[in-house]
Order: C-alpha cells, then sequence, then structure tokens
C-alpha cells in the first residue's frame, strides 16, 4: 500500500478537504507518482492502486470515491443515494460530462481534476453540504461557481453567506498566458478586466506583450458576487506551472500527465 501525499485544507472538524500532490504513489514517467485520474492516459493498474491507496488512507470503500469525467462545461451533478446505488456503468454515465459535484452524503469523497485548471471546494455548514468543482478557463468563464451556488440553492437550500470555499493549486496569472480571443471571451461575459488581466511581455519576442489572466481572481470574483463573505474564501496560491515538480502541470508537461485530485468530504 502506498502513502499518497495531501495537501490539506484548514476546514469545520468532520470535514476533509485536499489537494493530491504528485507525491507518493506508483504511477510512472510524467504520471509520476500519484495520479487517480483513468482520462489521461495513465496505466490502468496504476491508477487503481492509487486509488485504493487513497481510499484506505481516507477510511472508505473504493466505490465511495467520486470523480467526473469532465468537459470545461458547467454541469453540476448531486451524488445521493440513488447515484451511490448505481452500478459501474451506470456511474460513468451519470458522470459524463459533469464539471462539479455537490452531496450531504456522509463518508463519500467527491473530487475533480485539475493540472493548471482551478480546483475549487465548497462548503455549507448549515446544511451540511458539500461540493467539488473543476474550474478551467472556459468554466470560469461560462461562471461556473456561481452555476454551482445556484444549484446547491435550488437542491439543499444553501445560503452563499454560509459557504466556505477554498481555491486550490492552479495556475497563476504570471504563467497564463492567453491569446486574444481568450481576452475577448472573459470581457464579452463582463469580467472587470482591469482587475483580472494584464499585459506581460512575450518571453519569446522582446517587442511584444501578451495578455495573463487570473483565474484565481476571477473565481474569488464570483464567489464575492453570490454572496460568499471574503473571510470565508481560502486561496491557496499556488502556481502549479511553477510548482510541477509538487503538482501535474499541463502547461509544463503537456497533456499527457497526471492530474491532481482536489476533493472534499462529509465525514
Amino acid at each position: 500500500m502506498y502513502n499518497p501525499i495531501l495537501l490539506n485544507y484548514s476546514t469545520h472538524e468532520g470535514i476533509v478537504a485536499f489537494s493530491s500532490t504528485r507525491k507518493g504513489g506508483c504511477s510512472k514517467g510524467e504520471y509520476a507518482s500519484f495520479n487517480v485520474n483513468a482520462y489521461c492516459g495513465d496505466n490502468p493498474d496504476d491508477i487503481l492502486e492509487n486509488r485504493k491507496s487513497l481510499c484506505h488512507k481516507l477510511a472508505i470503500e473504493m466505490d465511495c470515491l467520486v470523480m467526473p469525467h469532465q468537459v470545461h462545461g458547467v454541469k453540476c451533478v448531486d451524488i445521493d443515494k440513488a447515484f451511490m446505488k448505481l452500478g459501474h456503468d451506470e456511474r460513468t454515465v451519470a458522470l459524463e460530462g459533469v464539471d462539479a459535484l455537490a452531496t450531504r452524503l456522509h463518508g463519500v469523497c467527491i473530487g475533480v481534476s485539475t493540472a493548471d485548471c482551478i480546483p475549487v471546494l465548497l462548503y455549507d455548514p448549515k446544511n451540511m453540504v458539500v461540493a467539488a468543482v473543476h474550474a478551467g478557463w472556459r468554466g470560469t468563464q461560462q461562471r461556473i461557481l456561481e452555476h454551482t451556488l445556484v444549484f446547491m440553492k435550488q437542491h439543499y437550500e444553501t445560503d452563499p453567506r454560509d459557504v466556505m470555499a477554498y481555491i486550490g493549486p492552479g495556475i497563476g496569472m504570471e504563467c497564463f498566458e492567453v491569446g486574444q480571443e481568450v481576452y475577448d471571451a472573459f470581457a464579452e461575459a463582463d469580467f472587470p478586466m482591469d482587475t483580472i488581466a494584464r499585459r506581460y511581455k512575450d518571453s519569446q519576442v522582446d517587442d511584444m506583450t501578451k495578455w495573463h489572466i487570473d483565474l484565481w481572481e476571477a473565481n474569488r470574483i464570483q464567489l464575492l458576487t453570490k454572496g460568499v463573505d471574503e473571510d470565508n474564501i481560502q486561496v491557496a496560491g499556488i502556481c502549479t506551472c511553477l510548482n510541477s515538480d509538487l503538482f501535474f502541470s499541463a502547461r509544463k508537461q503537456g497533456v499527457d500527465s497526471g492530474r491532481i485530485l482536489t476533493a472534499i468530504m462529509i465525514k
């Protein structure tokens, strides 16, 4: 049995929230060593062994670790008792094209996979509900966090003013160079560009500048817009691209590499 090394978030008693690091697993090459994502080309046997190790560490059964197949959309799914009764194939279908999960079940660990995208965990202590959100630039631009908070309001009566939020490791503004079309997409979605965008000199061409987007701030703004208290938002502030020795980074390693799992569970 391996021992995955996790970055744990400071939460309320009875809540487990973490992001995995690259350390403490058995995957190899660009997947080394702790990868539990089945959609990035890693060896299935290594993925299974890593999942077993994580579940052992969390003291849960394998089927209580739930991860979707993400597509950079805004769909959120409720992981309820009916879902937990589904077979493997039915679960795979239910989790296809999903970028956010929510649950109020105890002992069920829900998580999203990233490798530069922004993972966000939400916790509603009043209604005892947790959520895990995958916010890549497309999901961020489509305001996936706002969609998820609306989903939590509709399904669990969550008031955003009660929510605790944890923004995990992802690519920082300095490294997230984008084309004009990405800048325009955020501007058209009415993001405050003077706050989330900045020009940096192109690393290859001295006399040109490129836009950089602050995805951490773009997601923090969504939380604030929906009513989450500023004091209830934790930002890890860890750039995956600059820390690719500890966290997977698709921009640094290429897409054929491992993924970080950012997950949350009510004990």
